[in-house]
C-alpha cells in the first residue's frame, strides 16, 4: 500500500452463512488528474464461515453500466457457492453504477466536477459527453488498483462475465502483475481496430437465430410484424404513454442470447397486445433503459479500441435487416432508442459526441502477448454478443489462457449453469481438467 492510499471505509455485516463487508474509497473522476475531483468506489467483500484468510477473486460484472450482483443467500448468485470455496469474493460496483458515485440525470455530481452544474441534467452535452469518457474499462481498472492496493493485496484473481471481461483483459494489458489468475465467461472481445468486422459478425448471427425462433414459433411472425406496423404507426406504447419504435421493439431480440430467452419471447408474444400485462412485460424486456444509462450511452465504446465508434452498430446493419421489422437485433445500438425513449433523450446529444469521439487503445497486444498470467475462458459456441471466431483469435494472444468452447450454455451460462461453468473454469485454470 502507498503513502497516499488510504484504507477504505468499511462497514461489516452478515447473511445466513455469509460475512459481508461494504468498502467505499475515493478515487480520482480522471486517473490522469488524481489531484482532481473524486467520485466513490462502492465494493462488497463476500466470505463464507472460515474463509477470512482465502485469496481474493473480484467479480467484474457484464454491461457496461450494470452494478455488480447482491448476494443474498450463499448460493445467490448461483456461481457463488463454488467460488467461495475458494475464494473470498469482492464484488465491485465499476464507477457509474450501483452505490458508487452514480451516473443519472439528476443524479448529484462530486464537487468541482463541472463548473456551473449540480447535475448532469444541468450540463451542456459537450459537458455530458466529456464525463462520460471516463467510465470506460481502463477507469474500472484503474479503480480496482487502487482499491487493490488499499487493501493491502499483493495479488488478486478476476472473474470477467461479457463485459467484465472485457475488463479483465484490459486489466492484463495494463496491471498484469496484480493478477493471480484470470477468468473470462463470454467475455473476450477483439483486440485492435475490429469492431464493424465484430457488428457486421454479430449482425449475421441475429438473422440467424431470428430465422430459427420464427421457425421454432412460426405463428409468432405474424404477431410480431402486427406489433411492428403498431409501432411504425406510433400506437405502440408503454406504459406510461412512451412510444415504441420499430427499432426499440426489434431488440426484443436480445432475449435469444440467453438460456429460455426464446421461451421468454413466445410467452411475451402470446399475451393479448391489447392487454396491461403486455405492455408491463414489454417494457420490462427491452434492454437499453434509463435505469442504467451508461448500458445505452457509452455501450459501444466498449468494443471501441482505438477508433471512433460512428454508430458502429446502425452503420453496419445490413439491409434485409433494416427492410424487415422481424429479422430482431441483440445488443446493437441505434440512434432512434434515444428519441424514443423520453428517459433516455436527456442523453441524445452527447451520445452523438461520444460516437464522434476518437477513443484511446484499451488492449497492448504486445503485453498481452507477453503476460504470464494463468487464465481460463469459456467460449460460447453461438455467442449473440460475443461472437466466438473473434475470441479465439484473442484467445490465442495470451499464452497462458486455455479456452473451453461449448455449445451447451447461451451467454449467460455463467449463472444458468449453477456452479458448472465456474467450476470448469477453474479447474482449467489450474491445470486439473483438459481443455
Amino acid at each position: 500500500m502507498t503513502a497516499e492510499t488510504a484504507r477504505p471505509a468499511r462497514t461489516d455485516w452478515t447473511l445466513p452463512g455469509l460475512a459481508l463487508a461494504d468498502l467505499t474509497l475515493p478515487v480520482p473522476l480522471d486517473h490522469a488528474d488524481p489531484a482532481g475531483p473524486s467520485i466513490e468506489l462502492f465494493a462488497r467483500l463476500v466470505t463464507r464461515p472460515g474463509g477470512e484468510d482465502l485469496p481474493v477473486l473480484v467479480y467484474l460484472q457484464g454491461g457496461p453500466g450494470s452494478e455488480a450482483p447482491r448476494p443474498l443467500a450463499p448460493a445467490s448468485p448461483p456461481w457463488l457457492p463454488r467460488a467461495l470455496r475458494e475464494h473470498r469474493v469482492l464484488m465491485l460496483d465499476q464507477r457509474g453504477t450501483g452505490r458508487s458515485t452514480p451516473v443519472g440525470p439528476d443524479a448529484p455530481l462530486p464537487e468541482g466536477t463541472i463548473p456551473g452544474a449540480r447535475t448532469l441534467r444541468e450540463a451542456s452535452p459537450a459537458q455530458q459527453a466529456r464525463y462520460l469518457t471516463f467510465f470506460r474499462a481502463d477507469a474500472i481498472v484503474a479503480d480496482a488498483e487502487l482499491l487493490r492496493e488499499a487493501l493491502d493485496l499483493p495479488r488478486w484473481s478476476l472473474l470477467g462475465q461479457s463485459f467484465g471481461g472485457f475488463t479483465t483483459l484490459r486489466y492484463l494489458s495494463a496491471a498484469a502483475g496484480s493478477v493471480e489468475k484470470a477468468l473470462f465467461t463470454g467475455g473476450l472481445p477483439t483486440v485492435g481496430p475490429h469492431m464493424d468486422q465484430v457488428y457486421a459478425t454479430t449482425w449475421e448471427g441475429m438473422i440467424a437465430r431470428s430465422e430459427r425462433y420464427w421457425a421454432r414459433f412460426p405463428g409468432d411472425r405474424d404477431r410480431f410484424r402486427r406489433l411492428a406496423d403498431e409501432a411504425a404507426a406510433g400506437r405502440l406504447r408503454a406504459p406510461g404513454g412512451r412510444r415504441i419504435g420499430v427499432e426499440s421493439l426489434r431488440r426484443l431480440g436480445h432475449l435469444l442470447g440467453a438460456s429460455q430467452g426464446a421461451e421468454r419471447l413466445h410467452l411475451l408474444l402470446d399475451l393479448d397486445p391489447a392487454s396491461p400485462a403486455f405492455a408491463h412485460d414489454l417494457a420490462a424486456a427491452l434492454p437499453f433503459s434509463g435505469r442504467n444509462p451508461l448500458y445505452a450511452v457509452i455501450h459501444e465504446s466498449c468494443w471501441a479500441d482505438g477508433v471512433a465508434t460512428r454508430w458502429a452498430a446502425d452503420r453496419t446493419m445490413p439491409a434485409a435487416v433494416a427492410e424487415d421489422p422481424t429479422l430482431l437485433a441483440g445488443e446493437h445500438i441505434h440512434r432512434d432508442l434515444f428519441a424514443e425513449d423520453p428517459e433516455l433523450a436527456v442523453w441524445a446529444e452527447a451520445a452523438d459526441l461520444l460516437a464522434a469521439h476518437e477513443w484511446p487503445r484499451l488492449y497492448d497486444e504486445q503485453a498481452l502477448r507477453a503476460t504470464e498470467v494463468p487464465g481460463a475462458a469459456a467460449v460460447y459456441y453461438d455467442d449473440a454478443y460475443v461472437p466466438r471466431e473473434h475470441s479465439m483469435t484473442t484467445a490465442a494472444l495470451l499464452p497462458g489462457l486455455r479456452t473451453w468452447v461449448t455449445s451447451e450454455y447461451e451467454h449467460n451460462g455463467l449463472r444458468a449453469s449453477g456452479e458448472g461453468v465456474l467450476d470448469h473454469l477453474l479447474d482449467l485454470a489450474t491445470g486439473l481438467r483438459a481443455a
